[in-house]
């Protein structure tokens, strides 16, 4: 099954169960069909205890004899859902479920697997396993249960769009009357894999309801990783999360989220990881809450909105707050995402895929590309194009690292620089977020390789390199390589 590829991997990222694991069932029950059985329901009951968030059932049986077994299921309070003889397995929580099944809270109680037998031959036997898993807090199994391979193996660049919006919060589109319209989730999604990208996280503001659009439009869409991200929108700052098993309370300053902190925990407790979005835009009646403010323990922060759309150049873009941080210590990805609110946005608009962020990820799946946000080897296509290309590689002596990475050096570092499809352009290499005068070297070829170095003798902080377009504009922006201070 692909069906569910990039919501459940999201899911299993909340547990130390990897994906590819097969859990331990929670509840396993055996049993037999028999041509007595033929055209009628069978239930199997199973007791959900106080504390499970998400229930993932799975069904295997014999079919050499031609039985065959639809799948449903009823909860407490009734019907949960219904798929037929379509699947051999479903998951449900408060947040989203398999198509053909309701999300919404997993009642502790006694719930029942319905399967109904439409065909099962005379003097047939057939033997059938159910198992049932859990996702408790800190467990997974009904996760991990669920998750399917990836959208893609083997490492490398994946291209993303991190940050974009419909008709489930603020997104708008032309409608085919020529009015304006909450626009639907699949028009963001067709629009994005028009735009050649590899993976998108839709981030709607403070609901999960797009979760299961998401679910459903994941098996058609089967070249584009379909991410389930949430714009946290409060009045001191915005955040988009990627990932989340669950809904995520908003609501910092209150009792249930007192403060920055308390959401930071809650997010990683859900699987998701943190970027802080356009952090320099300034807030007011305009956009409330547009600029980041809150008191941060920044170790539970993961990734910095360096380039939003809207802001790519001046005071107003994010690079400058990001920079600050990195000087502060702290070490955040840089990423960049459209901030899309319309589908059918023209070129010279915020369209879906402007900017890219380019993450170097051992495989296209929400686990791989996570994971890869995390380790920083990462850098923003400020345009957006398909094919452009930054590598960074730094050296001091037998120490090597690339971007997200580190190093202690005892003297001058090197870096190699790999460029593609910036002709005319510059390397321009920073220290400490600042450009170094005369390190800047002329882009000449289509796919061009430099060395550059990195003074002074025993240089400390982080280093990393962008490269700039004729119109002194940025094209690509890298992420640091982090250069301890020797003690």
């Amino acid at each position: 099954m692909r069906t569910m590829l990039a919501l459940l991997l999201a899911l299993a990222a909340a547990s130390p169960v990897a994906a590819e694991e097969t859990p331990k069932a929670d509840v396993h029950v055996t049993g037999t069909i028999t041509g007595l059985d033929a055209q009628h329901y069978k239930e199997v009951p199973f007791d959900v205890p106080v504390g499970v968030e998400r229930i993932t059932v799975t069904l295997a049986y014999d079919k050499s004899s031609k039985t065959v077994i639809d799948l449903g299921v009823l909860g407490p309070e009734g019907f949960r859902g219904w798929s037929g003889g379509r699947r051999d397995r479903f998951t449900i929580s408060a947040s989203d479920a398999t198509p053909g099944y309701l999300p919404g809270p997993v009642t502790p109680g006694r719930w029942r697997v319905l399967m109904g037998v439409p065909n099962a031959r005379q003097g047939s036997s057939s033997a059938y396993t159910v198992d049932v898993f859990f996702d408790r807090k800190g467990t997974a199994n009904a996760s991990a249960a669920i998750a399917d391979p990836p959208i893609r193996t083997g490492e490398g660049w994946y291209r993303g769009d991190l940050h974009m919006h419909d008709a489930n919060s603020d997104g708008s589109c032309t409608s085919q009357a020529g009015k304006r319209v909450p626009c639907p989730l699949y028009r963001t999604v067709e629009a994005a894999a028009a735009a050649g990208l590899d993976f998108i996280a839709v981030t709607d503001h403070n609901t999960v309801s797009h979760f299961d659009g998401l679910r459903e439009l994941q098996p058609w869409f089967d070249k584009l990783l379909l991410i389930p991200g949430v714009e946290i929108t409060t009045f001191r700052g915005h955040a988009n999360i990627f990932g989340p098993s669950r809904f995520v309370d908003f609501r910092v300053g209150t009792l249930a989220v007192p403060d920055a902190r308390a959401l930071e925990r809650s997010v990683a407790a859900a699987g998701a990881i943190m970027s802080i979005n356009h952090p320099a835009l300034p807030t007011g009646e305009a956009c409330m809450g547009c600029g980041w403010t809150w008191d941060t323990d920044w170790s539970g922060i993961t990734a910095i909105e360096a380039i939003n759309a809207d802001t790519v150049m001046g005071p107003l873009a994010g690079t400058g707050f990001w920079y600050a941080r990195l000087n502060e210590g702290h070490r955040l990805t840089g990423i960049g995402g459209s901030d899309n609110h319309d589908a059918d946005a023209p070129p010279e608009r915020t369209r879906i895929g402007r900017p890219t962020t380019v993450v170097h990820a051992r495989e296209l799946s929400l686990r791989g590309i996570q994971d890869g946000i995390r380790a920083g080897n990462v850098f923003i296509d400020v345009e957006g194009t398909r094919d452009r290309l930054l590598e960074v590689e730094a050296n001091a002596g037998s120490q090597r690292a690339v971007m997200g990475g580190e190093l202690e050096p005892a003297g001058p570092v090197t870096l190699a620089v790999h460029v593609v499809g910036t002709r005319g352009g510059t390397i321009e290499l920073i220290a400490n977020g600042t450009p170094i005068q005369g390190a800047h070297t002329p882009i000449t070829a289509a796919d061009q390789r430099s060395t550059l170095t990195l003074g002074p003798a025993r240089p400390c902080g982080w280093a990393s390199v962008n490269v700039m377009l004729p119109s002194g504009k940025p094209a690509l922006i890298g992420n640091p390589i982090y250069l301890r201070c020797p003690a």
